[in-house]
C-alpha cells in the first residue's frame, strides 16, 4: 500500500526509525519521538470515546507548551481536525468560533475552564472538555490531560488515512472575524512544509521523509518557533522540524520571553528560530544588548513571519548577530509559503524589502488577468497550485476569495502588489486595511515602518479614522521607547523623509502599549479604536 502525505502517518513513520532522538522540548520536560507518540496514542483513545472521529473538530485553546502538541497529534490520528484558538479570546468571542467552528470538543487551559464552559453552553455540538493544568487553582469537574494520558491505550491501533484529510488554520481576524482555512494535508506539505526537505527539492514518495532520515543521513533541523502555537507559522514551524526528525522547542506561556528565548537559543542548539515582526524582534535585541557576548553558534537562521521585519530593526540584529542570516519570509493562512524578502541593491545597500517569489504567484487585476511585470500596475497577489479548499462553513468568502482564472484556480487573500520588470514583486499592504485619503491610497505597513525607524519609537501602528474632507485621514499610535520624548514635529519630519507626505499621519495617539495579536500580527481593530477616541489617549 502507497503511504500518502498525511501527517499523522508521516510522524508516525519517523517515530519508527528515531524512536529515542528528542523530538519536543517545553521548559524542563523532554520528550522522545516515542513519548509524544505514546502520549499522542493515549490522547486520542479518550478523543475517540468521546465520540470524536474523522472530520470532527477539537478546539485547542491552549498556551505554547507540549500540551498543544500532543492533542494536535492525537487529533490526526483520529482523522479529527484541530482548531487552533487565540487564548486571548473573552467569552463571546469564544462563543462565536466554538459555533463557527463546529466544535465537538476543546482542551483548554485550567484557569480558563469555566470561560470556556461558558462560551460553549449553547453550543449544541460541543460536549467534550479536557483541562490542560495549570497553577490557577481553579475548580473543575473535568478530567485533565494528565489523567487522560495516564489512564488510557498507548497503542497505535487507529485506521487509514488519507492525505485528503484536512488540517484548518483559523485567520487572527486582524480586520474582520476569524475564518477557517480548509487545507488537505497533501497540499499543505507542497505549499507549506516545503516538501518535507528544506532547501532542496520536495519529496515526491511519502516514504522517502522517514527513509531519508536514517538511509541518506538527512539532517536535522532544531527550530525554535516563538510565536504562539494558535499562529499558523509558529504550527509550521514545528512540522517542518519534525519532518527532518529534528526537534522543537518551546517556551512555555502565553507571551513572548525574550530572556528564556536567548536562553533556549543557546542552550539547545537551535539553528532557525522563527518570530513575528519587529513587536517580537525589538524586545530580542534589548535583551541580548544587555546580555552582551553570547555564544550561538548553532544558530543559522532567524526569520519573521506574518509581519514584515522593518529595516531599522534588522540593522539592529545583524549588529547582535553579524552570523545570522535574517529572513523575511512572505505567506499567509491561505497560501502558505510564498517567498523571501530581500533588502539589499546589487551594491549591497539597503532598501525596503522586496520579494521574489515563485512560478505559481502572479500579480492580478480586478478582472483576474495577470498584471504585466514592468507595466507599473499594481493588483492582487495571487497563488496557484497546492491552495486550500476555501474557507470553513463560508461558501461566500470562499467565492471571493478562491476564483478561477485563465483555466487555474487562484487564491487572493487580500495583499496588493506590483510586478516589476525584473520578475520581482513589491508588496504593498493588505487591501482591507488600506487607507483611501482624497483618493490616494495610503498603506499602513509602509507608514508603521518610517514611524518604526525614528529611534525614540519602539511600536507604531497606523490606521484610516472617517474624515468629512478627505474620507479617511490617517493616524497613528504609537508606543515610544521608556524614558525617551519626542514632539510631533521631530516624528512628523522624520516620517516625511520615509514616505511621500500625503502618507505622514495626521495626528498621533501616544499610548503605553500599542496591543498586538498573540502571534505578534498588528490589531488594527483596536487601534482605529484609539485612534478615533473610544478608547481614550495616554
Amino acid at each position: 500500500m502507497v503511504m500518502e502525505f498525511n501527517l499523522a502517518d508521516l510522524f508516525e513513520s519517523i517515530v519508527d526509525v528515531v524512536p529515542d532522538r528528542e523530538a519536543l522540548i517545553s521548559g524542563s520536560d523532554r520528550y522522545t519521538y516515542a513519548r509524544l507518540d505514546s502520549e499522542a496514542n493515549a490522547a486520542a483513545h479518550w478523543l475517540a470515546a468521546q465520540g470524536v472521529g474523522p472530520g470532527d473538530h477539537v478546539g485547542l485553546h491552549l498556551y505554547n507548551g507540549a500540551p498543544y502538541i500532543v492533542v494536535m497529534h492525537a487529533c490526526f490520528k483520529l482523522r479529527a481536525v484541530p482548531i487552533n484558538i487565540n487564548y486571548r479570546y473573552v467569552a463571546h468571542e469564544l462563543a462565536y468560533l466554538f459555533s463557527n467552528a463546529d466544535l465537538v470538543a476543546v482542551v483548554t487551559e485550567q484557569q480558563f475552564g469555566p470561560m470556556v464552559v461558558e462560551a460553549a453552553a449553547d453550543v449544541s455540538s460541543l460536549n467534550g472538555f479536557l483541562i490542560v493544568e495549570d497553577e490557577s487553582g481553579v475548580a473543575l469537574e473535568h478530567p485533565t490531560l494528565r489523567e487522560v494520558v495516564a489512564s488510557n491505550s498507548t497503542a497505535r491501533d487507529f485506521g487509514a488515512r488519507s492525505g485528503d484529510d484536512l488540517l484548518i488554520i483559523y485567520t487572527g481576524g486582524t480586520t474582520g472575524m476569524p475564518r477557517g482555512v480548509m487545507w488537505r494535508q497533501k497540499d499543505l506539505f507542497f505549499a507549506a512544509l516545503q516538501g518535507g526537505n528544506p532547501g532542496d527539492d520536495p519529496f515526491t514518495e511519502a516514504e522517502r521523509v522517514a527513509s531519508s532520515i536514517v538511509d541518506e543521513g538527512r539532517y536535522p533541523m532544531n527550530m525554535h518557533p516563538a510565536a504562539p502555537l494558535i499562529h499558523g507559522a509558529a504550527m509550521l514551524t514545528y512540522w517542518i522540524a519534525t519532518l527532518t526528525g529534528g526537534k522543537i522547542v518551546l517556551v512555555p506561556g502565553r507571551s513572548f520571553q525574550p530572556e528564556e528565548t536567548v536562553r533556549v537559543l543557546q542552550e539547545e542548539q537551535i539553528e532557525v528560530m522563527n518570530f513575528v515582526g519587529d513587536a517580537m524582534a525589538t524586545p530580542l535585541c534589548d535583551v541580548l544588548e544587555v546580555a552582551g557576548e553570547v555564544n550561538m553558534e548553532n544558530l543559522l537562521t532567524i526569520s519573521s513571519a506574518g509581519a514584515i521585519l522593518s529595516m531599522s530593526i534588522k540593522q539592529r540584529l545583524e549588529r547582535l548577530l553579524p552570523d545570522v542570516l535574517l529572513l523575511n519570509n512572505f505567506g499567509s493562512s491561505e497560501t502558505g509559503h510564498q517567498g523571501t524578502a530581500l533588502y539589499e541593491d546589487e551594491e549591497g545597500n539597503p532598501q525596503k524589502p522586496v520579494w521574489y517569489l515563485d512560478e505559481y504567484t502572479a500579480v492580478l487585476d480586478d478582472d483576474g488577468n495577470v498584471v504585466e511585470p514592468g507595466s507599473g500596475g499594481s493588483g492582487w497577489l495571487a497563488r496557484t497550485g497546492h491552495i486550500p479548499l476555501g474557507y470553513y462553513g463560508d461558501p461566500e468568502k470562499t467565492a471571493r476569495t478562491f476564483v478561477e482564472s485563465q483555466g487555474r484556480r487562484w487564491v487572493i487573500p487580500g495583499d496588493m502588489a506590483r510586478a516589476e520588470a525584473d520578475g520581482s514583486v513589491t508588496i504593498l499592504g493588505r487591501g482591507a486595511v488600506c487607507i483611501n485619503s482624497g483618493g490616494e491610497k495610503v498603506f499602513p505597513e509602509e507608514v508603521e515602518e518610517g514611524l518604526k525607524a525614528h529611534p525614540a519609537v519602539f511600536d507604531a501602528l497606523v490606521v484610516g479614522v472617517t474624515d468629512e474632507r478627505w474620507g479617511q485621514r490617517v493616524e497613528a499610535v504609537v508606543q515610544l521607547r521608556p524614558e525617551v520624548s519626542v514632539t510631533v514635529d521631530d516624528l512628523d519630519a522624520h516620517v516625511r523623509t520615509q514616505v511621500a507626505g500625503y502618507k505622514a499621519p495626521r495626528r498621533y495617539c501616544f499610548v503605553e502599549k500599542v496591543e498586538r495579536q498573540p502571534s505578534g500580527k498588528p490589531d488594527y481593530k483596536w487601534a482605529l479604536r484609539v485612534a478615533s477616541g473610544e478608547l481614550g489617549e495616554v
